[in-house]
């Protein structure tokens, strides 16, 4: 019992019924009955909308309800919405072209310059390149497995950055070079 002299749990279970009913007809979907019913019994037990007249139970509960209800479908909502812009973004697997055996051949002459141009620079900064890039890490990460500090990890990784973009246009004057 609670300051007002009611039994919420007692009450709740006395309109369980009718109250799932206008529930499930607001959603019209009823894998949602049951979450919009917790989120009611939430609001009941915090009093987020107190009751001010507890003769008028009925009405506050069918209040509270009919408002959990739009709150959900709200929720809901915009869930799907996102999920629909997620979707224009990323395509699924089933809806992307094939890539054309020219893209694929341009594919793999990038990467086969860029893994000549990290195989010419020193074997610290290909490494540095690697975990920052390809195993996604941090400078802080870095920094706490290399034993070094974070601002010497970003110089090195600006080095080798700057050592990488030379090497790559050397490599692409090269290629040039044999297209003539």
């Amino acid at each position: 019992m609670d300051s007002d002299g009611l039994d919420w749990g007692g009450v709740l279970a006395r309109h369980d019924g009718w109250l799932r009913r206008v529930v499930s007809a607001r959603l019209r979907e009823p894998q949602g009955v049951d979450e919009v019913m917790q989120e009611l019994a939430l609001a009941v037990v915090a009093q987020r909308a107190p009751l001010l007249d507890p003769a008028r139970v009925v009405g506050w509960l069918y209040k509270l309800a009919v408002r959990q209800a739009l709150m959900y479908r709200r929720k809901a909502g915009r869930g799907r919405a996102l999920i629909g812009r997620c979707a224009e973004v990323r395509p699924t697997t089933d809806e992307t072209p094939e890539p054309s055996p020219l893209a694929w051949l341009l594919h793999d002459e990038r990467r086969e310059i860029v893994r000549k141009a990290l195989d010419r620079l020193p074997p610290r900064d290909a490494d540095l390149l690697a975990l920052k890039h390809g195993e996604g890490w941090t400078a802080r990460e870095l920094a706490d497995r290399l034993g070094l500090g974070v601002p010497a990890v970003e110089a090195r990784l600006s080095r080798a950055r700057k050592r990488l973009r030379m090497e790559l246009a050397d490599l692409a004057g090269d290629f040039e070079e044999h297209e003539s």
